[in-house]
């Protein structure tokens, strides 16, 4: 079984100041890696006469990647990581900007200050929780489909797709412990003419 984790709905940014440095960190949700790529991308630009521009991200609890942007090795993407990680956060990247204040920091003090720009920043956010669920796909004739949809979408549960074709079918995001009560509901919805598959794990907003 997969586990809930902690995502974001929009940027948060947060500047810090050690021994004259500014680190600013901005981290933002991020459903892929090429989201990912596309907001450091953005911040390089946006920051593109900082000293350093370190980044990390973690996507799909599986790819966990950071870029010290030479930074001595070690000291700012792994940090970052392990702060985006330990506080139970997926699907997000950040961004630590750093313009160098003059004071050489050494190996310890920049994993410091690169782990608590990110921590710090997360601190600041507001997190939503995922947690584990199926997408369910219910197929139905067309003379139901318009009762089926609207009822759905007064429900609880997340309509993600609907698809036209010989029936009508509702891809649905259903919380794990609710799938057998699920089918249950649309089999009574439907008089059990609906066609219900279980198919792969997805997380939905708690």
């Amino acid at each position: 079984m997969s586990a809930p984790y902690l995502t974001l709905t929009a940027p948060v940014e947060h500047e810090t100041e050690v021994r004259r440095s500014r680190f600013i960190c901005a981290v933002a949700p991020a459903r892929s890696v090429e989201e990912a790529a596309a907001f450091i991308a953005g911040r390089r630009r946006e920051h593109a006469g900082a000293t350093h521009n370190c980044t990390a991200y973690v996507v799909g609890q599986r790819v966990q990647k950071g870029d010290d942007d030479g930074e001595p090795g070690g000291t700012a993407g792994t940090p970052m990581v392990q702060a985006l990680v330990g506080r139970g956060y997926n699907d997000v990247v950040a961004v630590v900007t750093r313009y160098f204040g003059g004071v050489l920091l050494g190996a310890g003090g920049l994993v410091r200050a690169y782990g608590s720009a990110v921590t710090e920043t997360l601190d600041r956010a507001e997190p939503v929780r995922m947690v584990p669920a199926r997408r369910v796909r219910v197929a139905v004739a067309h003379d139901q489909a318009g009762r089926v949809e609207n009822d759905l979408r007064a429900s609880r549960y997340a309509v993600e797709d609907v698809a036209y074709a010989a029936q009508v079918t509702f891809s649905v995001a259903v919380g794990e412990d609710e799938v057998a009560a699920f089918g249950d509901w649309v089999a009574t919805l439907t008089a059990g003419r609906a066609r219900v598959s279980v198919g792969e794990d997805v997380h939905v907003p708690a």
